[in-house]
């Protein structure tokens, strides 16, 4: 399991409060013993993902282990295609599931089946690739935010002027969509800073490699790398093949990354690590099992989970503790879910 040590997690930075539950937090005590919820899953292909999946297996394994459901499988499409997605949703639809967790290939292709869900009296919990359709809640991360943090950093280092490449995720998905527009709008504010190029990494080193190897003899020096998350270490590597000087790069949690970050520190490489943890996906498990047992909460509000960041300074500690091939994380129980839910 790719869940962070408790003494990793105290020094690793939280974008909002997770261990303390305040008093206000209310858990709902629903029977909720003969329930099902699934998770439908569009695309595995890389660490983030498989992390993500482990973290549901652990908290359903244990759910089902209590008594608090009676099962919680997840079903992964094998193509990032929202009509494969669609057809797995109407599938589990049939087999009389009561809740259903997605993370969703498209944010709007399957609002139609999600419709049909909960016109069914399903409870629909869209994850990290949120959807659109107003009849499931939400929970989301400040995606724009964090994509705006980075051009903060990068013209904090540059002094406000230099060349920037964007390395996008996957093509239509909202996280993606999300990311990119909190680095536009990062940009507008820095006049000196210019965004040569940008490419799809699809959140995986080796297209991620692939991609900004394919664009670099086209571009100016180039200063700034800002990511998503998982193509951070081929963006580096890219670099190097074409031996071309490393400019900053914003990393995102993963193992590589952040083994690669610990090799630089000798040449006074400077940079930071965020992402979105994989281990958020135990808050939509809870919000899903929180509705089942009647616990009212809005559809109008997105629930945001926290981002999880890495100095230079927790760097050690983080290494430390993050499996090879996986991703700095940190799972939610709860009553840690309740309190976000609760919090004003």
């Amino acid at each position: 399991m790719t869940v962070l040590s408790k003494s990793a997690l105290s020094v690793l930075s939280i974008a909002v409060m997770m261990m303390t539950v305040p008093a206000h937090a209310q858990v709902a005590k629903g029977d909720t013993s003969s329930k099902k919820i699934a998770l439908s899953n569009a695309y595995a292909g890389n660490a983030w993902r498989q992390s993500m999946l482990k973290n549901w297996e652990v908290a359903a394994n244990d759910a089902v282990k209590n008594k608090i459901v009676s099962a919680a499988p997840a079903f992964t499409t094998t193509e990032v295609q929202a009509t494969e997605q669609a057809q797995q949703i109407q599938n589990l639809i049939l087999q009389g599931y009561n809740a259903i967790v997605i993370n969703a290939a498209s944010p709007t292709a399957l609002n139609g089946t999600i419709k049909r869900a909960c016109a069914s009296g399903i409870v629909v919990v869209s994850f990290d690739g949120i959807v659109t359709e107003p009849c499931a809640y939400r929970v989301n991360f400040d995606f724009r935010q964090m994509g705006e943090n980075q051009i903060h950093y990068v013209a904090k280092q540059l002094n406000g002027k230099g060349n920037v490449l964007a390395i996008r995720g996957i093509a239509g998905v909202s996280v993606d969509e999300a990311i990119h527009k909190g680095i536009l709008d990062g940009l507008k504010q820095y006049p000196g800073l210019k965004l040569v190029g940008e490419v799809h990494g699809d959140w995986t080193t080796a297209i991620a490699q692939k991609a900004v190897a394919g664009i670099l003899p086209t571009l100016p020096k180039v200063d700034a790398v800002v990511t998503q998350g998982g193509d951070g270490y081929g963006a580096a590597q890219a670099f190097r093949a074409a031996n071309r000087p490393i400019p900053i790069i914003i990393l995102g949690n993963r193992e590589d990354e952040l083994k690669w970050w610990n090799t630089q520190l000798k040449n006074n490489y400077k940079t930071y690590s965020a992402s979105n943890p994989p281990g958020a996906v135990t808050v939509a498990f809870w919000v899903a099992q929180q509705v089942l047992a009647g616990k009212k909460i809005p559809k109008d509000v997105d629930i945001m989970a926290p981002l999880l960041s890495i100095t230079q300074e927790q760097l050690p500690e983080a290494l430390k503790t993050t499996p090879v091939g996986g991703v700095a994380d940190s799972s939610f129980s709860l009553e840690q879910t309740v309190a976000i839910l609760d919090k004003k």
